[in-house]
């Protein structure tokens, strides 16, 4: 109820600033075709978004025959969250990075880069994949998806204003200095709108994230080498549609880091200093609490031939340098 409410809020919110842009552009009339582009644009972000963020975002969608390890740690992952199991889809970029999206667990997926795979260590994929599943079990996916398509329309719509001069002195009372305003406002309150969603969620994702894998200090990990790698590859997806860049675990735009107002997610410093003292609250070592069976033994998969691997649903004991998580 309580996600339900929120939701509701920010639609009519990101509604309301829809119909300011569309007054500053073309007056009253202006302010009820933009009504009518918004009202179209909350259903399209209710139903559909997941799928147009998806494809913007170059995903396709891999399954058991094509991706079995990936498939093994979301099942494990999803049954301790308590929720169905996602689609899953492969980012074609070599940044590592992931983001979650749908309406609710039922019609939800989850993304992961094709770099995230190729240079985290397992344990820290799952981890990373556990933090993507604490958004979709708290329903923060359709409110983040909601939020791109809504900051993209505004964007585009106040551009469209620019182009095409706003409207005459006697349909808009602003005139140009209105069109102006919208140009360079809007955008700016949009993008406020996505970072206090971001920010605020990302912190909570890290905790549940972390306390679904049961391994805080390996999420730790990850996020301190996905920000090293990240800004240094460049995720051409993310940056042709940078309205989308709060939905990932980690800015995927280069050069955005610092945890301020114009920041789209916290300081990674902060968030790993969380997850250590969660870590300490929990108990946890840099081991974990318990350790999987070892690669090759019955009730693991075995690293395979093409450098893949798989990660384990359950307990048991890893002595020789392996892979470690508390699936206990």
């Amino acid at each position: 109820m309580l996600n339900f409410f929120r939701t509701s809020v920010l639609l009519a919110a990101l509604t309301a600033l829809f119909m300011g842009v569309g007054y500053l552009i073309g007056g009253t009339s202006g302010m009820w075709i933009a009504f009518g582009v918004a009202a179209v644009t909350n259903f399209i972000g209710y139903w559909n978004a997941d799928r147009l963020v998806l494809r913007m975002q170059n995903a396709h969608e891999v399954d058991p025959r094509t991706q079995p390890d990936l498939h093994r740690t979301v099942e494990a992952l999803s049954q301790r969250a308590g929720i169905p199991m996602p689609r899953l889809y492969v980012i074609d970029t070599d940044q590592p990075n992931a983001f979650a999206t749908g309406r609710n667990p039922q019609n939800a997926a989850v993304a992961v880069s094709a770099g995230l795979l190729r240079y985290l260590e397992p344990r820290e994929v799952a981890a990373v994949i556990a933090h993507e599943l604490a958004h979709i079990r708290s329903r923060d996916t359709l409110t983040m998806t909601v939020t791109a398509t809504f900051a993209g329309a505004i964007s585009m719509l106040a551009q469209f204003g620019l182009f095409f001069g706003g409207g005459n002195s006697r349909d808009n009372p602003l005139g140009p200095v209105g069109v102006l305003v919208a140009v360079f406002v809007a955008p700016i309150a949009a993008m406020l709108v996505q970072m206090a969603v971001s920010r605020t969620r990302e912190y909570e994702a890290d905790k549940d994230g972390a306390e679904i894998s049961g391994d805080p200090l390996a999420l730790a990990s990850a996020l301190a080498k996905i920000s090293q790698l990240a800004q240094r590859t460049i995720n051409m997806a993310a940056e042709r549609n940078p309205a989308q860049a709060h939905m990932y675990i980690f800015n995927p735009l280069n050069g955005q880091r610092m945890d301020n107002l114009f920041a789209t997610h916290p300081a990674v410093e902060n968030r790993i200093a969380q997850l250590q003292r969660l870590a300490g609250d929990m108990q946890v070592d840099r081991t974990g609490r318990r350790s999987p069976p070892r690669f090759g033994q019955p009730g693991a998969a075995p690293r395979n031939s093409a450098g893949g691997w798989r990660v384990p649903p359950t307990g048991g004991n890893e002595t020789d340098g392996g892979w470690r998580g508390p699936w206990g």
